[in-house]
Parts: structure tokens; sequence; C-alpha cells
């Protein structure tokens, strides 16, 4: 049997895991998290599982870990049953594309796609949400697997006599057959070493299909230079397997927020660097967002700046932290782990994000707090209990920031037991310091 805790079987994770959190000792948590890390669900290059993420987050000793998948909530019961056996402090997200009609013609963080924003939900706690979301959900998962077929389909044309079987070379790189694009680079790159075992003629194909010297192909058969080349050259904007979206390629932010609330998580703004039209419009592009729910901002920190230089996308990044201070808007920061070569957790350490540390982590804190009480009664971020207790959205992230700092899943059970409704604020941290022992 397989010791892989990324292996697709479900069972062999679990039992993974539990041996883990009988016999292994992990190090202490340290002020670092990653709250943004994509699954095998939607492609993770390194294959990792909800399970695997969780158990090399606490033997990385991080605080907070958080997983993000496109289009799907697939991972969501393992992960949240990995971080209760880790005593991890966790949150679950979704991600994916959406169009909002405000920035029709304006560039946001899809490059060369005006209009076109990722967008996500975050603080998700169960898969059993209402049917009007399910629906949603749904066709969110058939829109994307229509869409990356089709892209196959045209990609296949151009690069034959390399030619994908989308069943066979694709799907089964997804436990559940949710590919993205990665999976498809991923597909082609592996398909091609396999049809052109010797060097020099994978070089010649990929360099006359990509239009690059085959002597300056790079990270052969299937690293990150060339699965991002095999990317942009047959997948993104002037690519073979390219179609320019429109208004209803997408489904409207409004929507997404629409189902992300309906699921009682919080609809969340992400943020690439800045740079576009749409991003240099940012309170505008808040406010839009907002006007429809969002509640939270989402920023991949390792994008927005060079180590040692201090440039206009840090300028950007100091620029849009202290927006979402002022907002009161919690803050969810990490590294995706979608593409090869990504960190594992954001050096915090270094001179551009140690200002902003607190930051980061005050906002994985709040989404793990909301998701505790969400989930043990119904207390969550959003919920008519905060709405009846919080007037100020600072004080309330107060509130939850605290909350989060204090208790760790090994309490859960205590809240289980006593948490209700009928609780003031200071009564529930109250009891968050009893149920970690430290009252």
């Amino acid at each position: 049997m397989s010791k892989n805790s990324n292996d697709f079987n479900p069972s062999i994770r679990e039992k993974i895991l539990n041996e883990a959190a009988a016999n292994e000792t992990f190090p202490p948590a340290k002020p670092i998290l990653n709250a943004h890390a994509h699954t095998f669900y939607s492609f993770n290059y390194k294959g990792y599982s909800p399970t695997t993420f969780a158990l090399e987050a606490k033997r990385a000793g991080l605080e907070i870990g958080g997983i993000v998948d496109f289009d799907v909530l697939d991972g969501l019961e393992e992960f949240w049953t990995a971080s209760r056996r880790l005593d991890l402090k966790g949150c679950i997200g979704l991600e994916s594309r959406v169009f909002v009609p405000e920035f029709s013609e304006r560039v946001i963080n899809s490059p060369g796609e005006p209009g076109i924003s990722y967008h996500m939900g975050i603080g998700f706690t169960t898969t059993a949400i209402p049917e009007e979301a399910q629906k949603f959900l749904d066709s969110m998962r058939h829109t994307s697997e229509t869409r990356n077929r089709a892209m196959a389909d045209r990609v296949n044309a151009y690069l034959d006599p390399l030619v994908l079987d989308y069943e066979k070379d694709v799907a089964p790189l997804a436990p559940k057959g949710n590919a993205t694009e990665r999976h498809l680079c991923l597909a082609y790159a592996l398909k091609a070493a396999a049809q052109y075992p010797e060097e020099s003629a994978l070089r010649n194909f990929w360099g006359e299909k990509l239009g690059v010297a085959p002597e300056d192909l790079k990270e052969l058969p299937d690293g990150r230079a060339i699965t991002d080349l095999i990317r942009a050259k047959t997948m993104k904007k002037g690519g073979v397997g390219y179609v320019q979206p429109d208004s209803g390629s997408f489904p409207q932010m409004a929507d997404m927020n629409k189902f992300v609330l309906l699921c009682e998580a919080l609809p969340t703004i992400t943020w690439l660097d800045g740079t576009s039209d749409g991003e240099s419009a940012i309170e505008e592009l808040v406010e839009v967002s907002r006007s429809t729910g969002a509640v939270a901002f989402n920023i991949i920190p390792d994008r927005n700046y060079t180590p040692g230089s201090p440039d206009q996308k840090l300028a950007n990044l100091k620029q849009v932290i202290q927006l979402t201070e002022d907002l009161g808007l919690p803050l969810i920061g990490g590294t995706e782990m979608n593409s090869p070569g990504q960190k594992f957790v954001d050096d915090f350490d270094s001179a551009e994000l140690n200002p902003h540390r607190e930051t980061f982590l005050r906002g994985g804190r709040i989404l793990h707090a909301h998701s505790t009480l969400q989930k043990a009664a119904g207390l969550g971020y959003l919920s008519d209990w905060a709405k009846g207790n919080f007037s100020d959205v600072h004080k309330k992230n107060d509130f939850f920031a605290e909350f989060g700092k204090v208790f760790s899943p090994k309490g859960e059970q205590v809240l289980l037991d006593r948490l209700n409704g009928e609780m003031l604020p200071e009564q529930v941290i109250a009891l968050a310091g009893e149920a970690m022992g430290t009252s």
C-alpha cells in the first residue's frame, strides 16, 4: 500500500494523517502563515493533498494554514479534519474568475482581459450548502471543464502530432477531474516527453511549436519554465487555444458574492500588483466590490516586491495594505503553490514584508476565528450574532483577531459543549481562554 499522503485514495491519506498526529512531534508555531495554498483538487505543483498541506504547515511551524482551490470545495472536509487533528489554525477558500461590469473596459488582475477579475470567497466551513448555492457551485465546475476541453481541442489541432486525450491524459491528474490550465500544460509536457524521449527531438518539437530556439528552452521536460511557456504561447492571449472572454464567459462578481454569502463565508477581493488600469483605481474597485458584499481582501505577497529593490510594486503594496486597514478589510495572504518553484511560505523576515507581518497574521486569525465560531455555533464574522454585537467593523475585527490569536483547534470540544448565541463577545473570549487553559 502507498505511504504517500498525496495518494488519490482518501482512506490512505486519512491513515497517514492519523499516524502523523499520533506519532510526530511538531515544532511550536511561529508568526508565519500561508492562507492561500492550492491543493491537488485544482493544481499544486508538488501534488499536495489537503492533508499533505496541513501536515507540512505543522512541520514548518505555521501559525495559520489555509487552502484555496479553483471552482470547487472538494478539499474542504479533508482539510477541516486535518487541521483539527493537528491543532492547526486554518481556513478554507474558493477562487474563480468573475466579470465586473463597472470595469468592462479596464484590465483588473487577469492580464489582457478587461473586466475580468480573479475573485474569492474564504471562510467556508461545510459542503452542506443551500440548494441555490450548490447549483452555482456545480455551474462553476461545469463551465470550467467545458472551457478547458474546448481549449485542449484547439491546442491539440496546433500541436499535432502531440494530441491529448482529455479522459486519459488530463482528467486523471486531478482527484475528481477538476483540471485547470496548469494541468493541461503539465499533460502536454509529460506526453511530449514520452513521445519524444530523445532530448534533441523534444527540444526541436517545442522549439518549432512555441517559436523559441531549441537551445533556449529551459527546465525540460516538465519544469516551471517549459510549462509556463506552453501556457503563455498556447493558452494565454495571442495563443492558439485562447478565446477572448466576454461578459457572458464568467459569472458576475455580484453573483459570486451572493453564492459566498449563501455559504456563510466571506466574499473576498483579490489583488495582483497594482500596475493595471483597474487596480490603479483600487478605491473605486473596492467600493464596487463592497457594494455587493465583499468584506475581505487577498494578496499574494511574493508577487508584490523584488527582494532588496524598492520599486513601484512595493509602493503599491504598502498603499493597498493601508487601504485595507483603513476600511477594516481583513487581509488574507499566502503563496499559491500552483506553479513550480513557488515558496511554501512567504519570507516574512524580509525587509519588505516584515513591517506588514502583523497585518497578515491578524487577517489570518480573523478567518480562523470566523471559521471556528461559524462551524461551532453560527457566530461567524457575518452572522446575526456579530451584527448584533458590533456596530463598528474595527471593533469586530479586534474581537475576531483576539479570539483567533488565543484559540486553537485543540480546545474545540469546550466550544462545542458551551458556546451559544446568548454570550457577549467578552464571554466568548473568556471561554476561548478557558478552553486553551490560559484563564
